[in-house]
């Protein structure tokens, strides 16, 4: 099921408008935070921004953690629901994709927490991510150079600890600095600093092409 804003809750107009300056605050501070002020406040086509905007990169987010496409499918639909329902409880404490990614991240905790539980095997059936800006890659005399450059990597970043592979994604698909990943996994700034370094620096090691995979911060 697609999900976007013309199926959530019903009756959004009816709600307060969110303050004039906090939505011009928010708009030169964070663009999708004043989006998430105003569909808050009952503008519907705003989540559909957030939507548009988000869904890429929280896809492969959650892919890359749990490996499988049907659960990360799941918890695709379930993050956003959360947004759903907690959206008249949300704040512009941080950036939009910070809240987004730290509701993502415990998602995928109470995953592995049920998958654990039911004893299931979290390495059975790796899910290949595609890439949704290649073209350059679908030259016939350079495909078969950019599956394997990509397995690679695929096989690189399963390879990582969990903490690690999780802190170079949120950093890579988000963009998101240090201290914002710290805030999402509950961790200090130095530890997801750290888990970040180890993680390139593995990918860097287990990777044939001598090109980085990102620079360190």
């Amino acid at each position: 099921m697609r999900l976007t804003a013309t199926l959530t809750f019903p009756a959004l107009g009816s709600y307060p408008e969110a303050p004039t300056r906090m939505l011009q605050t928010m708009e030169a501070l964070d663009e999708d935070a004043a989006l998430m002020l105003r569909y808050q406040a009952g503008d519907a086509a705003a989540f559909d921004a957030l939507y548009a905007h988000h869904r890429g990169p929280l896809y492969r987010y959650l892919l890359r953690l749990v490996r499988n496409a049907a659960n990360a499918n799941d918890l695709f639909q379930e993050v956003w629901m959360r947004v759903i329902a907690n959206r008249l409880r949300y704040t512009p404490r941080a950036k939009f994709a910070t809240f987004l990614f730290h509701i993502a991240h415990n998602c995928a905790v109470d995953h592995h927490r049920r998958v654990r539980a039911a004893a299931i095997d979290l390495q059975a059936g790796e899910e290949a991510v595609d890439s949704t800006q290649a073209p350059e890659y679908e030259r016939p005399d350079r495909r078969a150079e950019y599956d394997q450059r990509l397995a690679s990597f695929e096989r690189a970043l399963d390879s990582l600890p969990d903490e690690q592979r999780e802190a170079f994604l949120l950093h890579e698909e988000t963009g998101l600095d240090v201290a914002q990943i710290a805030q999402i996994t509950h961790v200090g700034v130095e530890t997801a600093k750290s888990r970040l370094r180890y993680a390139i620096g593995k990918l860097k090691k287990s990777l044939a092409a001598g090109e980085p995979v990102a620079k360190a911060v």
